[in-house]
């Protein structure tokens, strides 16, 4: 199986690039974080995972191990494929991810699209022992209400979700976390 690509990047489209490893062009299904931080033309490391179904074969890459590890994971609960496990990781980071199994917080997986709450209910229930660093529940419902009042600001998803993953970790209400990522914003 294929773990790793390095080559150039060739290519980028919606959820996906085209990696030239050595002549040969591989397409990569990957999240808009890690699809904002590759750039054409430019070479890339990515960790991959190789699907491989009767009718199809397809990569997914990452650039943590730690987010590859969460995938992985995803694909071990019932009914969750390649695809919706890189949905689940486009909408939330890792950490937020492994915080709110840990604390069985099912209401930000549900925001996710196709994610209902049966299915949010067995990720927690299929994933909550399996995960090695949980973030204890503190924090969880401050950083997702801290991200909806962002995107009711007009910023997009990404853009709020990258100015929170910076945010200290000394602040814990909503208020103080918003404040401190809209500081971070208008930089």
């Amino acid at each position: 199986m294929i773990s790793h690509l390095s080559g150039t990047v060739t290519q980028k489209g919606i959820r996906f690039a085209v990696l030239d490893v050595q002549g040969v062009g591989f397409r990569v299904y990957v999240t808009d974080d890690v699809l904002q931080k590759l750039k054409k033309g430019s070479q890339a490391f990515l960790l991959t995972h190789h699907a491989v179904r009767e009718d199809t074969e397809e990569l997914f890459g990452f650039l943590e191990e730690d987010d590859l590890t969460l995938f992985e994971l995803l694909l071990n609960v019932p009914g969750i494929g390649p695809k919706t496990a890189l949905n689940i990781l486009n909408v939330a980071t890792a950490d937020t991810l492994r915080r709110s199994i840990s604390s069985n917080e099912t209401a930000y997986l549900t925001k996710i699209s196709g994610i209902g709450k049966k299915t949010a209910e067995k990720i927690v229930l299929e994933l909550k022992g399996r995960l090695e660093k949980g973030g204890g529940e503190s924090g969880l419902k401050e950083e997702v209400e801290a991200l909806e009042a962002l995107k009711s600001l007009g910023y997009s998803h990404s853009e709020a979700r990258e100015a929170l993953k910076e945010v200290s970790k000394g602040a814990i209400s909503t208020g103080e976390r918003v404040k401190e990522a809209l500081k971070l914003l208008g930089k």
